[in-house]
């Protein structure tokens, strides 16, 4: 589960993390108090910032024209235009796609006299099977594009989850940045308060970009989390009512959401060949060797390694709403699966649903010649593959591909 900016920062300042002052907004006349008491605080600017989960906020569109879903205003006025040409309007940015992101929440901060940027993140590395804290002196960038080109200014440091992170591993990821003199213990109190958040929340990922060294009106220096990113891990949500109860729903897709209802892992995509798989893995190979056979998937969905006849059909369902598919290819090797439980939701979900698009069928595994028994004792107009390429060939060929 996602976090807006504002529910980040307000994990982050519980635990010791030190953002800039703000407030969240509904509407323009709280956007323009806001920024009206943060001038009259003594701030020179005041910055106002699109709430979406979707990264490229700065350099998006709106579907109205406005430029920027990120804004530095010099006055209160001009902060008022922007936070009403950016409320109850539509955002598009590189990651949310042309349907863009419906925007009903702005947060309004004093702008920060930067001085230098930084990068912060923790995350579970899976080759160490650890938690890792990463850094970089390339603050503001996408981690992505630092690490393509400049891969030396990235530097790692693995934690013992057993004893969690050590003071002296924050001020040795600390002294990595350059950071020096009275900044060194902030820096490692900061990084210790990041790492918790990490831990403590159960989040997959906390990023911190950009992490900054501001100037203070008293002339001094400092550290801020100027903008900040969570990951929850949703299999922990349940022990953490709290953060459950920041779930924005609007932000997600509504098909997405349904499928969360049945514990469904559903993404949706582009194209018109849906997936019906049981593993995460086995559902990116099923859908790279639909591309390789010239088809197109219309989406992830991966209903688990015990999936019941209920899942299947409520799977069946939400594959039927989506438009564009136009045909259905189930892919299962049943280890802990039972091959006969998922004929049987597949038999029950084809006549409950009065499935008429073309339906391939691979079964491998667990009990799979009762399994194929089931599907060929129900009279249902389906085509078995023996193989996964196999499958993926014919379910191309019935959509008219190659």
């Amino acid at each position: 589960m996602n976090l807006h900016e504002y529910q980040a920062k307000q994990l982050l300042t519980e635990n010791g993390v030190a953002v800039p002052p703000g407030q969240v907004c509904s509407t323009a006349d709280e956007a323009r108090s806001a920024a009206e008491k943060h001038f009259a605080s003594g701030a020179r600017r005041v910055v106002i910032k699109a709430q979406t989960h979707a990264g490229g906020r700065g350099k998006g569109t709106f579907k109205n024209g406005f430029q920027g879903g990120v804004k530095v205003c010099q006055s209160a006025d001009q902060l008022y235009e922007a936070a009403q040409a950016m409320l109850g309007q539509v955002l598009v940015t590189k990651q949310t796609g042309s349907d863009g992101r419906l925007i009903g929440k702005v947060l309004i901060e004093a702008a920060s006299n930067i001085k230098k940027e930084f990068y912060l993140a923790v995350l579970l590395d899976r080759a160490l099977s650890r938690p890792i804290v990463m850094t970089s002196s390339e603050g503001g960038m996408d981690i992505e594009e630092v690490a393509e080109e400049h891969p030396e200014k990235i530097v790692k440091e693995a934690i013992d989850p057993a004893v969690g992170m050590m003071p002296y591993q924050a001020r040795k990821l600390s002294a990595a940045l350059g950071i020096k003199g009275d900044l060194i213990n902030p820096a490692a109190k900061l990084l210790l308060g990041v790492y918790k958040v990490w831990w403590e929340c159960d989040a997959s990922l906390v990023e911190i970009n950009p992490l900054c060294i501001v100037e203070t009106s008293d002339r001094k220096q400092a550290l801020v989390a100027v903008d900040a990113k969570i990951s929850i891990d949703d299999n922990a949500l349940y022990r953490h009512k709290n953060i459950q109860e920041m779930r924005d729903l609007g932000e997600e897709a509504p098909l997405e959401i349904e499928a969360s209802k049945f514990n469904l892992n559903y993404i949706k995509l582009d194209g018109d060949i849906a997936c019906l798989v049981n593993g995460a893995g086995l559902a990116m190979a099923t859908m790279d060797i639909i591309q390789h056979y010239g088809g197109r998937p219309a989406n992830f969905l991966d209903v688990g390694g015990g999936a019941s006849k209920e899942q299947v059909t409520a799977a069946f369902k939400i594959i039927l709403s989506d438009p564009n598919v136009k045909a259905i290819l189930v892919n299962i090797f049943g280890g802990i699966m039972d091959c006969n439980v998922i004929a049987t939701g597949i038999v029950a979900a084809v006549k409950e649903t009065g499935l008429k698009l073309p339906l391939v069928v691979r079964l491998e595994g667990n009990n799979v010649k009762a399994g194929l028994k089931t599907l060929a004792d129900s009279g249902l107009n389906l085509v078995l593959a023996t193989s996964m390429a196999d499958g993926a060939e014919k379910v191309v060929k019935a959509v008219g591909g190659r």
